[in-house]
């Protein structure tokens, strides 16, 4: 309905209906197309500006970022995702009589940019774009259609909590408005721009943490849409008439530096699978593998011989630290003699291929601690007892560093205590070094149990 504005004689204004018919009024309809045009230009530089915002922080989804402020809670799953889609369209309404496309008329595609507030609700940016020609024996024409939508998403999958029987299928629901625009040469030869409102559903296959497979269908309904989608003809109303649909496959792709994206996060699972993996340690780690009444979650020493006395970390007892628990040591004083001197063979060679006896050392250091030392001591009295036989150094190091690194220190170090052998009088020739590198047997996060690793032991033969 158009009007026109008249001023009486008595200078008061009135409002006068003219016609209803769209070709009434030239000049006024003229002006306010201009209007309308000039309206969706801005409509469209702002939707351009935030489409460009959102593309910058998706990009900026995978980066480490900081803040002086430190974060109470981080979520557990990504939240930034890109959509790319390509397939048909059917406009089913607002057609030029005798006009038609196919019933899957190529071509259709759309782009988007979806973050979602949690793993149910989201919002999506998308521009879209579709081609019509003609059917086969209908009069020709191409016109195109392009979009830029703003939309709220709901994850239905997890609403109604798919993850209890599947957790590779997903529908996503997705609706909003935005503004559109028609352009032809064949027809009208310009443009002609309208707002409308989009709704659809999106099926999502998982891949992997990274991919989805998406298959979707969504319904378009145009507002002030002037010509209709062949632009071959005007629309028959002023309010809501074209109707588009369309039907897509795609891929999305997830950003984020965590494992899973919130299209696929569950977190009444995931709080499952922690509460397990609490009760799987705890179970392990009351474990007590050697026996000496202390579980191996507290056990720094968790291969301690048999019947040996260990303190309440689990360590074998060893006042004098020469690397052999103090109980065995007396024992073997009483039974054999000073440092084994009189046992048999086949009991000091036990000993000391079971592990007994050991050289320990300072963090990066190549140098025996003074303690240790006995260690050394107790296998050359050995090697001189026993002429014929031989030993393997075996060097160890710690996780603490770049694992090439460990391995020449533990070469060092086994180099270290055979030099020391060699100066108290065993040839070097029955001495054989061995770089055995990391242990990685104990806690690397543990100070303590890092310290017994960094050693040499034996291997005679």
């Amino acid at each position: 309905m158009y009007f026109q504005i008249l001023r009486q004689n008595n200078g008061n204004y009135v409002r006068r209906d003219t016609t209803h018919s769209k070709n009434a009024s030239p000049t006024f309809a003229k002006s306010l197309n201009k209007s309308r045009i000039k309206f969706f230009d801005i409509m469209k530089k702002k939707l351009a500006s935030v489409s460009l915002l959102l593309l910058a922080f998706a990009a900026n989804a995978q980066m480490t970022t900081t803040s002086t402020t430190p974060s109470i809670e981080k979520p557990e799953y990504n939240k930034w995702s890109i959509e790319l889609n390509g397939g048909v369209n059917k406009p089913t309404r607002a057609m030029t009589p005798g006009y038609a496309t196919e019933s899957l008329n190529l071509f259709h595609g759309d782009l988007g940019v979806r973050y979602m507030f949690n793993p149910k609700f989201g919002v999506k940016l998308d521009v879209g774009y579709d081609q019509f020609t003609e059917k086969d024996n209908t009069p020709d024409f191409e016109s195109r259609y392009v979009r830029a939508s703003l939309q709220g998403v709901i994850n239905v999958g997890r609403a109604l909590n798919f993850e209890t029987w599947t957790n590779t299928i997903g529908i996503l629901a997705h609706g909003g408005f935005g503004v559109s625009q028609i352009s032809t040469e064949t027809g009208f030869g310009g443009q002609d721009y309208m707002a409308h409102g989009i709704a659809g559903l999106t099926g999502q296959i998982k891949l992997s943490n990274r991919v989805a497979l998406t298959g979707d269908l969504t319904g378009i309904i145009n507002g002030r849409q002037n010509w209709n989608f062949d632009g071959m003809g005007n629309t028959t109303t002023d309010s809501f008439d074209g109707i588009l649909l369309n039907a897509s496959v795609g891929l999305t792709f997830y950003l984020g530096k965590n494992e899973k994206h919130a299209d696929w996060y569950s977190e009444e699972n995931e709080r499952l699978n922690k509460l397990e993996d609490r009760v799987t340690t705890i179970e392990t780690g009351l474990i007590d593998s050697d026996k000496d009444g202390v579980a191996d979650l507290y056990d720094l020493e968790p291969n301690t011989i048999a019947g040996v006395a260990v303190n309440t970390k689990g360590q074998s007892i060893d006042n004098n630290q020469n690397g052999v628990p103090d109980e065995l040591e007396s024992y073997l004083e009483k039974t054999y003699g000073q440092n084994g001197k009189g046992a048999t063979n086949s009991t000091v060679e036990e000993l000391i291929n079971g592990g007994y006896v050991n050289v320990y050392f300072d963090f990066n250091s190549s140098k025996p601690t003074n303690a240790s030392l006995s260690g050394v001591d107790f296998l050359v009295k050995y090697l001189k007892n026993n002429p014929g036989k031989s030993a393997d150094i075996v060097g160890y190091a710690d996780e603490i560093g770049k694992t090439s690194y460990n391995t020449e220190l533990s070469r060092k170090r086994a180099e270290a205590v055979k030099k020391v052998a060699v100066n108290a009088g065993i040839d070097a020739s029955r001495l054989n070094v061995i770089a055995n590198g990391e242990d990685t047997s104990v806690n690397k996060n543990s100070k303590e149990a890092r310290q017994i690793v960094r050693r040499v032991t034996f291997q005679v033969k």
